[in-house]
């Protein structure tokens, strides 16, 4: 049965309602290693590491995340001459609410789990799952060797969202878009959730992790099909490496920088590239008008290279903050291809963002983003060969924390797709506009 929680929820969140009903806070213990999901989990990347907080036994916390927008985009392409191209008709009006639940388990000393829902989302109108892992801080073994190995080390297993690159630490989730400072993610936005696990190790300023996974969105034990371009229907794992120094290093200068890669070499349906099934946050942008809809067009002003059955792609992050002012810097590189190709494809990323947190306790915010795609188009019965494209993007935002729960935000975009073939809908498309966003955490 679909339940429709986002209203309701959203209405209770702005009308000051609290969530709990008296007494729980007394029994919401702390939860170790958790990034909070209020502001103070802004810039926050891996989770962080505590092993001298006191177990009190079994905690159970739960938090949420609410997000409402208002969006005026106009759009427009070059659909002359081909009437199908035509695109979807938008006007000025507010986006569908959406929600998340978190539960939160301190199960022993140094063990939690996490498990997060989806309660309403652009694509998927029901509650569902998105995914949830456990994390080891400490191990229940006795001896001073698994004392002094977990005092640097920690390991996630579950069905998660993967560490790969720093983008995805500042990205809006569904309902949770607080920690983003700008309303959309990248135009590739590198986010999925598989089944595997990651180690982390933890040394002074430096840090270190590896991941294995299935390589696939969700549990799969089909046999893949052979086509005449693939003969191998070997499924392989998904092995991603990420490694960097972050460190305060003054009162006012902190300093990160971290190198990512992540393959997978025979995939039945891999999606690092278009992962996230609650969609963009900017509303039936340049869609064609033939078909169209609200939930299986969910992935409006973003760009997917379409690697399903091979990828391999290296980002590097630069983040810097010097007092209020923050830069944050992506570059990235892939290449892989589907199963009806036989060449690799590449596409590269560019994006800079620049950050200004001002006011009592950097309460204010003012932003500038710009985002560059440059990648190869699969091969259609329109395209013949891998024709160049490029996509870039420039943002203004700006926003206020009117508590540590609680942001108004709101951005102006314009985006443009060049050098897409004739047939293409997104030939000599763009868009334009500003969107409004009301954004409850905690």
């Amino acid at each position: 049965m679909k339940i429709q929680y986002s209203t309701l929820f959203t209405s209770f969140a702005f009308a000051g309602i609290s969530f709990f009903p008296i007494g729980v806070k007394a029994q919401m213990g702390k939860i170790s290693n958790l990034r909070p999901y209020d502001k103070k989990g802004i810039n926050i990347f891996e989770p962080p590491k505590d092993t001298s907080v006191k177990f009190d036994g079994l905690q159970v916390r739960f938090g949420a995340g609410f997000t409402q927008a208002f969006q005026n985009l106009k759009d427009e392409n070059d659909h002359t001459g081909i009437p199908a191209n035509k695109l979807y008709a938008i006007a000025p009006g507010f986006n569908t609410a959406e929600a998340n639940l978190y539960m939160d388990v301190q199960l022993a000393d140094g063990i939690r789990l996490n498990l997060t829902s989806y309660l309403s989302s652009r694509h998927h109108n029901e509650t569902w799952v998105k995914g949830g892992f456990i994390q080891f801080d400490k191990l229940p073994f006795d001896g001073q060797f698994w004392t002094d190995l977990m005092k640097v080390t920690t390991i996630k297993v579950g069905h998660m969202e993967i560490n790969y690159g720093d983008a995805h630490f500042r990205r809006s989730d569904g309902g949770h878009t607080l920690y983003n400072p700008f309303v959309e993610n990248n135009i590739m936005d590198d986010f999925t959730t598989e089944i595997g696990g990651e180690v982390y190790v933890h040394h002074n300023s430096l840090f270190g992790m590896l991941g294995i996974t299935g390589g696939m969105i969700k549990g799969n034990i089909d046999s893949l099909v052979a086509t005449p371009q693939d003969a191998n229907i070997h499924k392989s794992p998904s092995i991603y490496l990420k490694a960097g120094f972050d460190k305060q290093l003054n009162q006012d200068v902190r300093l990160r920088l971290s190198a990512s890669y992540y393959g997978n070499q025979s995939s039945g349906g891999n999606t690092l590239f278009a992962g996230d099934r609650t969609g963009s946050n900017y509303l039936m942008v340049v869609e064609p008008a033939a078909g169209a809809s609200y939930t299986t067009n969910e992935t409006s002003g973003r760009f997917s290279p379409g690697f399903s059955k091979k990828v391999n792609t290296v980002m590097l992050n630069a983040f810097i903050k010097f007092d209020g002012l923050e830069l944050f810097g992506t570059y990235e590189n892939a290449a892989g291809r589907n199963k009806t190709e036989t060449i690799d494809r590449t596409t590269s990323q560019y994006a800079v963002d620049g950050v200004y947190r001002f006011g009592q306790e950097e309460n204010l915010f003012l932003g500038l983003k710009y985002n560059v795609i440059n990648a190869e188009l699969a091969n259609t019965p329109t395209v013949t060969y891998a024709q160049d494209i490029n996509i870039n993007r420039f943002v203004v935002s700006g926003g206020w924390f009117l508590t540590k729960n609680i942001l108004l935000k709101g951005e102006y975009v314009t985006q443009k797709y060049s050098d897409f073939p004739v047939a293409d809908y997104r030939n000599g498309a763009k868009f334009n506009g500003y969107i409004v966003q009301a954004v409850v955490g905690f």
